[in-house]
């Protein structure tokens, strides 16, 4: 399989893109380094340094012998997005620079991640609104106008959905209204503008499934947590981009590091909110067996892309036993909370798509947790407490 995985140096992109190239897939990965770019300017600190997208394929390629191509590119420009189609690209690095054709599965990541980034001035909203929609438009006219049997798999995000006080179905409720049935995407009500930003992703690939009979699958992902995969064994420089600050970082990633340097831990008010989590590894396994496992034409196929819930008090009370059990004087504090949102809610998804299809799922234990912990404690002189916690607010 031809696998392109746009934002591919990213938390999700980097490793996915080596899951498939080592199980013998071609890989061709693209990137505007806009996330490493807003880790300059925001002053926030990563848990370690990180080699280059090309010093990373080439680190690659020097332990396995396999290559990843690398494009460094902005894909709001249509343009660079339709050469990934069309053979006129060039890359910034490949063993074999020929084009190596139409790809049969496209990974959309390649979007600005961070709900406090998308609400930090209108300035980052504008950013966050045209970045996201802008590629995911030129993504899906260049399927529809090269390879219209491509199939999109994108990234999505349970936090479409917001806090419903029924069962949160996947993707799709049928609904009886005076007596006649019809089947409608799921209510959503995000609760920032990053997460707006994806109920609009999902409305234009459904445009596209409707009017051009394109293929999609839409992952609801929940928040992600975990360090190395697999593949990153290989190398520790090949570990995926790791941030623990406000903007940037996912919860239970936070936690740890803020456990290991001893900084209270960051609850925001009463710590009731439910969410779906999931680990690294568990991301891979679900794009993969999504790609084996492809859509049909004309179908917007949705999975929620979680393995467990947590309320917020529960991730904390379980960063605090770990963190106690290996010497560490873990508190949690309860602050003021700088967001709007629910804190004591009805949470109910359902998440059985991705099981049927194989997933075997990795789950927040104790030992998991400690892994963790071993990792960020070796990079404990590079953490920042004055990143942690700048009170971004709704």
């Amino acid at each position: 399989m031809h696998v392109l995985i746009l934002g591919g140096d990213g938390y999700l992109g980097w490793p996915t893109a080596m899951y498939f190239s080592s199980r013998g897939h071609d890989v061709t990965v693209v990137d505007s380094y806009f996330r490493r770019n807003s880790c300059l300017e925001l002053d926030v600190g990563m848990l370690y340094p990180l080699p280059s997208l090309v010093e990373r394929a080439k680190i690659w390629h020097q332990h396995t012998g396999k290559e990843i191509k690398v494009v460094i590119g902005d894909l709001k420009d249509p343009e660079i997005l339709r050469s990934l189609f069309s053979g006129t690209l060039k890359y910034n690095w490949a063993i074999r620079s020929d084009f190596t054709g139409i790809p049969e599965t496209v990974v959309h990541y390649a979007e600005q991640p961070s709900a406090p980034y998308s609400l930090m001035s209108y300035k980052s909203a504008n950013i966050t609104l045209e970045n996201n929609l802008l590629v995911t438009n030129n993504l899906m006219f260049a399927v529809r106008d090269f390879e219209r049997d491509v199939h999109i798999i994108k990234l999505g995000t349970m936090g479409e959905y917001g806090t419903p006080e029924i069962d949160i179905e996947e993707g799709w409720l049928d609904i009886q209204h005076k007596g006649r049935k019809d089947r409608f995407l799921y209510p959503r009500q995000a609760g920032s503008l990053y997460h707006t930003s994806k109920i609009m992703d999902t409305d234009l690939m459904w445009f596209g499934v409707r009017m051009w009979d394109l293929r999609v699958t839409d992952l609801m992902q929940g928040p992600v947590y975990g360090i190395n995969t697999e593949e990153s064994q290989v190398d520790e420089r090949l570990r995926t981009i790791f941030n623990y600050d406000e903007i940037f970082g996912t919860i239970i990633n936070r936690f740890i590091v803020q456990a290991v340097i001893e900084y209270p831990l960051t609850v925001y008010g009463e710590g009731g909110q439910t969410r779906g989590y999931l680990n690294l590894n568990d991301t891979l396994q679900c794009v993969y067996l999504s790609a084996e496992n492809k859509a049909e034409k004309g179908e917007l196929r949705i999975f929620n892309q979680i393995m467990e819930t947590f309320s917020v008090n529960e991730l904390a009370e379980k960063t605090e036993k770990v963190g106690r059990k290996l010497g560490f004087d873990v508190k949690i504090k309860k602050i003021p909370n700088p967001r709007v949102e629910a804190e004591d809610h009805y949470y109910n998804p359902t998440y059985q798509g991705l099981l049927d299809l194989g997933v075997k799922p990795h789950y927040l234990t104790d030992e998991v947790m400690k892994e963790m912990f071993q990792v960020v404690v070796g990079f404990k002189e590079n953490i920042r407490k004055d990143v942690i916690f700048r009170g971004i607010q709704w």
